[in-house]
């Protein structure tokens, strides 16, 4: 594996652990990178590594939030702590509907809607939703402001949005931080929220990816997920924290102009090529 493939790996490993915390669609900017750098691979195994990649990111979460998301303790009386084996029943009923969609048509989903076209409308039809959106709650923020006041059946409605993010272009984050704000969580709670729900998500879509491809790689495809995942992981940590202190401050806006800016180049690139 030479030089410039590693670069290339490093760039789209940086581009994960950017985009898949911000609200702006990791897969239609490593789609749109890979047009650009165009990884020396198989498509086979660029589908799965543009999934498995997501492992890195993962890894992240679990570092930040380990305390709040760790359910065992020597302090209180049974070793476990009550509200954090809440938060990951919520999370497991959030994750029931993309669950079994995704499982039941992702090939489906992938053969109609895995092309630049889709991904410049997503890309621009969530972005005005969040301009939208925020000029409503402008000023306001969300009456649920702790898991404890997140409700089950809350929990999976915003799973029911999580649905919208098996189309490539959505953004994962970006449908059920919207969903998850539309029914009345803080944008803080939103965001934590949506982290914790691609958990789960991403380890089980992983190992699909895995397994559709095969167990068996070679060398120059491993190191290819190592590095992936690795830059991928470190970037996740300044992302996910610049993340978390922006929308204390501000809100996500910036975000849906962003998408529009990018649906459009999209659209224009590929509508010319």
């Amino acid at each position: 594996m030479n030089f410039i493939e590693i670069l290339k790996v490093i760039i789209l490993g940086i581009v994960e652990g950017i985009t898949e915390w911000l609200p702006i669609s990791s897969t239609g900017h490593m789609i749109l990178v890979d047009e650009f750098i165009k990884l020396s691979a198989s498509e086979a195994f660029k589908e799965m590594f543009f999934v498995v990649i997501q492992l890195g990111a993962i890894l992240a979460v679990v570092t930040i939030y380990f305390k709040k998301l760790w359910p065992f303790t020597t302090k209180e009386k049974g070793f476990i702590k009550k509200d954090t084996m809440q938060l990951w029943f919520k999370v497991l009923v959030a994750v029931i509907p993309a669950g079994i969609i995704g499982i039941l048509f992702e090939d489906t989903i992938d053969r109609i809607f895995y092309n630049a076209t889709t991904i410049a409308i997503t890309l621009i039809l969530y972005g005005i939703l969040f301009i939208i959106i925020e000029k409503i709650k402008k000023g306001k923020d969300g009456k649920i402001k702790d898991f404890k006041s997140l409700s089950y059946k809350t929990a999976l409605i915003i799973g029911v949005f999580q649905v919208l993010a098996l189309i490539p272009g959505t953004s994962r984050s970006g449908a059920t931080i919207l969903g998850a704000m539309l029914l009345g969580t803080s944008r803080f709670i939103a965001a934590e929220f949506s982290f914790f729900l691609a958990i789960p998500v991403m380890f089980g879509a992983s190992l699909l990816k895995i397994l559709k491809f095969g167990l068996v790689f070679t060398s120059a495809e491993l190191i290819t997920l190592i590095i992936g995942m690795v830059v991928a992981y470190l970037v996740s940590i300044f992302a996910i924290k610049f993340l978390m202190g922006y929308i204390k401050k501000k809100d996500f806006t910036v975000f849906g102009y962003y998408r529009i800016i990018l649906g459009i180049l999209v659209l224009g690139y590929f509508l010319i090529r």
